[in-house]
């Protein structure tokens, strides 16, 4: 690793307050007691909303997402405050102070959004009173706390990337851009390579934005089942849309180069929505079970705000991972190679150029991959054991067939999504060559979700009568088709 390129500062000092040193105790105690006071208040209100079902309307749907907000927005700076003033330490490590910024952008701009999204809720409920019900319904709702997150997650990566960026330029890594190779290098396969991604691209696209807009539009789709669906499709068309349309572009441009910044942003938002993708399908397995295991409870179990808590749980789970690894990537140096073979920057192929020490990424790519992959996997398996066991309790053959036909398209998906990711991921990069790594890489991001919608839809009546219903083709409904 050569001296010039590693970063001159790896922490900083925090001076705090302008507090004279005979009264840090008397500031610290207020301190701490107004964080307390914070965080007991806000998960106050949280349980009085979860626990009281006349609480259960748009207002206080809102108030529990900002509560929660409050709480982690106050966390971020409070305990790191307090630890150095009872330590007497003011220091903070680089890592920690980015991690501090990422979050603190995350949720100063989440309090923002939800604050907009209060602010209209109100006037809906004071100028459009008899109107109410209909435009704060519950998909709206949960449209609004999805893009307030979305948002703020965007806001704050942005800002982190800068700041990250903010060292001077001998202490930058010598390598400013990346070189692609794609899948294949030889030329005279590019133009076949572009229209084949091109196509499954647009399907993929068109597909998933079919599903969301038909679960959207129809309120007999608006059950648990169908808001875990749409999500999935949202995750699967920002998913694919990481890393095939750059494909495309440096296909068509004859160009192969990705800038340093673009290569960590596609990691980064690679990792995001692959891992929401995992957990999503976890959620999905855990609804099924719900759904056929404890039907009589189904209702209860799965109304709205357990759906979008687990929703909610899914985002933060992901953001986590994707922002360490991207923060652990940005402190390696890359000295002289700057080619990778493969079509995006992935994790295992930039770890493999970069000249620094790799041991913390590899151990920390390994125990994230492991929980992320195998955890909602455990779920999804455990659930099915379950639910298989439920089916063939059932007399009617009409009946286990409706709920096989109903599971049966959802352990589709698992099985191509999780047996090529499991193997690229947890298998030793060793035991590997890149193309296999590449052609695998194919199945989990450009496969999956292009064929999730056909796997949802042609398999399920109330999908394809919705999707009937949307472009007003009537005779198919009544067909039953």
């Amino acid at each position: 690793m050569r001296p010039e390129n590693q970063s001159s500062m790896f922490k900083f000092l925090l001076l705090g307050l302008p507090i004279p040193p005979e009264q840090q105790g008397v500031f610290f105690a207020l301190f701490l007691g107004m964080y307390l006071t914070t965080v007991l208040g806000n998960l106050l209100i949280l349980l009085l909303i979860r626990l009281d079902s006349r609480l259960h309307t748009p207002v206080y749907f809102f108030l529990s997402h900002l509560a929660f907000s409050d709480i982690s927005f106050s966390s971020v700076t409070i305990p790191k405050m307090l630890m150095n003033m009872q330590t007497q330490c003011q220091s903070i490590t680089y890592a920690g102070c980015i991690s501090q910024v990422y979050f603190f952008i995350f949720f100063g701009c989440l309090d923002s959004f939800l604050l907009a999204v209060m602010a209209y809720d109100r006037y809906v409920a004071v100028c459009h009173p008899l109107h109410y019900t209909t435009i704060m319904r519950d998909e709206l709702c949960v449209t609004l706390v999805a893009g307030c997150w979305f948002a703020s997650c965007a806001q704050a990566l942005l800002h982190t990337f800068l700041v990250d960026r903010l060292k001077s330029p001998g202490n930058q890594s010598s390598v400013t851009e990346f070189l692609l190779l794609g899948l294949f290098e030889r030329s005279e396969q590019q133009p076949l390579l572009f229209g084949v991604f091109l196509a499954m691209y647009l399907v993929t696209m068109l597909g998933n934005l079919l599903i969301i807009l038909a679960v959207h539009s129809d309120p007999r789709l608006h059950t648990p089942m169908y808001f875990f669906l749409a999500n999935l499709s949202l995750a699967d068309a920002c998913f694919s849309s990481t890393t095939v349309p750059k494909m495309l572009v440096n296909i068509q441009m004859h160009s192969q180069t990705i800038s340093y910044g673009e290569c960590l942003a596609q990691m980064h938002l690679f990792m995001t929505f692959g891992a929401l993708d995992d957990f999503l399908l976890g959620v999905m397995a855990y609804d099924r079970y719900v759904a056929i295991c404890r039907p009589l409870h189904y209702t209860t179990l799965m109304n709205l705000f357990v759906c979008v808590r687990l929703l909610a749980a899914c985002w933060v789970l992901t953001n986590f991972p994707a922002l360490l690894h991207t923060l652990l990537m940005a402190g390696l140096s890359f000295c002289a190679g700057n080619t990778i073979h493969h079509f995006f920057c992935d994790v295992v192929p930039l770890l493999q150029l970069s000249c620094s020490d790799t041991s913390t990424n590899q151990v920390a790519l390994y125990t994230m991959c492991s929980v992320i992959l195998t955890g909602p996997l455990s779920l999804i398996i455990l659930s099915y054991v379950h639910i298989i066991s439920t089916i063939l309790r059932v007399t009617s053959a009409s009946g286990r067939q409706k709920a096989f036909s109903t599971c049966g398209s959802h352990l589709t998906v698992v099985f191509l999504f999780y047996g090529t990711a499991i193997g690229v991921y947890l298998y030793p990069p060793s035991s590997h060559s890149g193309g296999e790594d590449r052609l695998a890489a194919v199945f989990y991001t450009v496969v999956t979700p292009m064929l999730n919608p056909f796997i949802y839809s042609l398999r399920n009546k109330e999908m394809k009568m919705a999707l009937s219903r949307l472009f007003g083709i009537h005779t198919l409904s009544s067909q039953g088709l």
